[in-house]
């Protein structure tokens, strides 16, 4: 019988068991009857119910009951009385009926109980409230009866459900544990067999255990709950409550651990198997679906936009890995944080299930980064042979257009652009044999498939090798082409720079003799003032003629040259139709001046030398004097004479100042000879004054 079932009538408190004793240490078993008419059957429900809590052990010791009728009937006494006849004979050694004061006097010789001692089976006395402490101790009696027990009916029934409860469910809850820690015997027995069938108690192990703990420590604090002495309660030892519930608590947690460990296995066997499925799960997406991706993607593309799309597609390529990666890492992670508390036998398992992870991703990873790089290096390669077609073009346009610079600085810097273009080429073309190259190691050097997955993938590679020779030979021919035009046009402007240069060179030549005939004219005036340097300036003269002569000489060489690349450049000659009439014009005016010159100079040092001569003889005779005096005359008056250029212009030697300082030399000359002369005229006359004389 449960508590909950009668708890109505059990709150009525029609008996209770106070936990006290009696002397033979028996159990007391008050019945409080009350004034209203108390129901025999509640009472003997209650009996039944309070009867069936005392172990056996403490029913041999025998029951005092106490009937407390100071508030009820004497009939109603008497029932209750007998009625322990029939409810529990053979455990009442003594019922104590307590009466009121001097009231059931004169009824009691009516009835005595002693009398009914063999029928009863246990002896009854009428006892006042005062006089109960004779036969039970003051110390196990309530305070209804003068006693320092402390027991509350209330409280009583709260614990006693309590412990009804916890006994119902851990009961209750240590079958079904049984049954689920003795299912698993067999289960791991069966590998076969599911795994997940794992069955779950009706109870949480977990509630059961603290509302039973708390239990406990209950009914130890009411056991120990007083200095002065055991303060008894119904829920102690005797009645079987504390040391039960020490039983199921540790029975149940006997069961609890088992079962808690049967949950690890199955957990950890659950964990196992989840992390098994994703590997595979990994394993199967990256060596099918995601292989197929990467095999299917061995192009490098044909051009700079193609090698960008092909980046882009691999770009979508390595998300979609990505996601299986983070599955991986995340994987690895619970497969070390399982390593470093699992146990012997799953570290093999799971040791295997990394390893074979670890070795697919990584070649996965090592299959992704090697594709990346190839195509970095391709969209290099394409960018550097874009640039460099872009190069030849622009310097193939340079050479086919026509050159006509406007003077030789222009032809210098076109030439000079021409070879850094020619140099850029050729820099290029180094770069993109580079890049090339390059492209190819890291093709060959990629990961290879397996044997039974390389035939399409190695047939593009040798495809990937073709294009990119073709491209560099392709580049080279070009390179090569245009190199041949650059070394036509170089040389072309290389002419046209010497063309330019003696054209320069020859009007060159044409200034330094106008310069000569410019000097010629304006300071070479003096005839000198005796025979020796009149001499002198005679040879000077020649070389001056000889610098002259040489310089128009180089002037005709450097006209001559220009005839002959504007031949060769097909071009028509500017500068002979020109130059050579200005060379020809300054050089007969040249000519004709430096012949007067030395005309004049050589008239000049016969005229001195004469004059020298006789002024030096002691005797001259005067036909000597005579030409020598025609002589000066003729030279003077060649002096004032301009010379006559072949254009019939004229131009005169210095200014006239300069020409009369020149003749005044001449002029003293003369006068010395008309001094001589007159000398000789006087002498001829003394002669012949000194003839006659004789």
């Amino acid at each position: 019988m449960e508590a909950t079932v009668i708890l109505p009538i059990l709150k009525k408190k029609l008996a209770f068991l106070s936990g006290g004793k009696d002397r033979r240490s028996g159990l007391i078993l008050t019945i409080p009857l009350s004034s209203d008419q108390t129901s025999l059957e509640e009472l003997s429900t209650t009996l039944d119910y309070l009867l069936s809590i005392p172990s056996e052990k403490c029913k041999a010791r025998g029951f005092t009951v106490i009937v407390d009728g100071r508030k009820s009937q004497w009939n109603t006494v008497k029932t209750v009385v007998l009625m322990l006849q029939n409810v529990i004979p053979a455990e009442v050694s003594l019922v104590c009926v307590v009466k009121p004061d001097e009231f059931w006097d004169k009824k009691v010789t009516h009835f005595c109980f002693w009398k009914e001692k063999d029928r009863l089976g246990f002896e009854v006395i009428l006892v006042s409230a005062n006089k109960l402490t004779r036969y039970i101790e003051p110390c196990q009696l309530t305070d209804d009866f003068g006693g320092s027990l402390d027991y509350d009916h209330s409280d009583w029934l709260n614990k006693r459900l309590i412990f009804e409860k916890f006994t119902k469910e851990s009961t209750s809850l240590l079958d079904e544990l049984s049954v689920i820690n003795e299912s698993d015997k067999s289960t791991s027995t069966n590998k076969d067999k599911s795994a997940d069938s794992v069955l779950l108690p009706s109870f949480d192990p977990e509630t059961v255990l603290q509302t039973g703990h708390e239990l406990l420590s209950e009914l130890q604090q009411r056991r120990f709950n007083g200095s002065e002495g055991p303060a008894w309660c119904p829920m102690e030892e005797e009645l079987l409550a504390q040391p039960q519930v020490i039983k199921l608590l540790d029975s149940l947690r006997e069961q609890y651990t088992r079962y808690q460990e049967l949950c690890r296995q199955r957990n950890k066997r659950t964990q196992l198997d989840e992390i098994h499925t994703k590997v595979m799960q990994v394993v199967t997406w990256l060596q099918g679906p995601g292989s197929e991706l990467l095999k299917t993607q061995q192009e490098i593309g044909d051009s700079m936009r193609a090698a960008q799309a092909l980046q882009q597609k691999h770009e979508e390529i390595e998300s979609q890995h990505s996601e299986w990666f983070a599955v991986y890492v995340e994987l690895n992670q619970q497969i070390a944080t399982l390593l470093s508390i699992g146990e012997e036998e799953d570290v093999a398992e799971l040791k295997a299930l990394q390893q074979q992870l670890s070795d697919v991703c990584y070649r996965q990873a090592t299959q992704l980064e090697g594709r990346q790089n190839v195509l970095q290096a391709a969209q290099g390669f394409h960018s550097t042979s874009q640039e460099l077609s872009q190069q030849l073009d622009s310097l193939l346009g340079m050479l086919c257009a026509d050159v006509a610079p406007a003077d030789g600085a222009s032809i210098q810097q076109n030439l000079k652009l021409l070879e850094e273009k020619l140099q850029s080429v050729e820099a290029g073309l180094a770069s993109l044999r580079q890049k090339g190259t390059m492209v190819m190691e890291l093709m060959c050097n990629q990961p290879s498939w397996p044997l039974e997955e390389a035939g399409s993938p190695a047939e593009e590679q040798q495809n990937n090798v073709q294009h990119i020779q073709a491209v560099m030979e392709e580049m080279q021919l070009r390179k090569q082409r245009c190199e041949d035009m650059v070394d036509v046009r170089r040389l072309k402007m290389l002419q046209m720079v010497q063309l330019f240069k003696c054209e320069e060179d020859s009007l060159q030549a044409v200034q330094w003799l106008g310069e000569l005939l410019d000097a010629l004219l304006k300071t070479h005036i003096r005839l000198g003032d005796d025979a020796q340097e009149t001499r002198n300036m005679l040879d000077k003269h020649r070389k001056f003629v000889e610098v002259a002569q040489s310089t128009y000489d180089y002037g005709r060489q450097l006209l001559q040259a220009t005839v002959v690349l504007c031949q060769s450049l097909r071009c028509t000659t500017r500068s002979s139709g020109d130059t050579l009439p200005r060379l020809n014009r300054v050089w007969k005016q040249f000519s004709v001046s430096s012949e007067e010159r030395q005309q004049r100079l050589e008239l000049a040092l016969e005229f001195h030398t004469a004059a020298e001569n006789v002024l030096q003889q002691e005797c001259v005779d005067m036909e000597s004097l005579d030409d020598l005096d025609s002589s000066g005359k003729t030279l003077l008056d060649r002096l004032t004479m301009p010379v006559i250029f072949p254009d019939g212009s004229e131009q005169y030697f210095g200014s006239p100042t300069e020409a009369a300082s020149a003749a005044e030399v001449i002029r003293e000359r003369l006068l010395l000879v008309e001094e001589r002369r007159l000398q000789l005229q006087e002498i001829g006359l003394r002669h012949e004054e000194e003839a006659i004389c004789a």
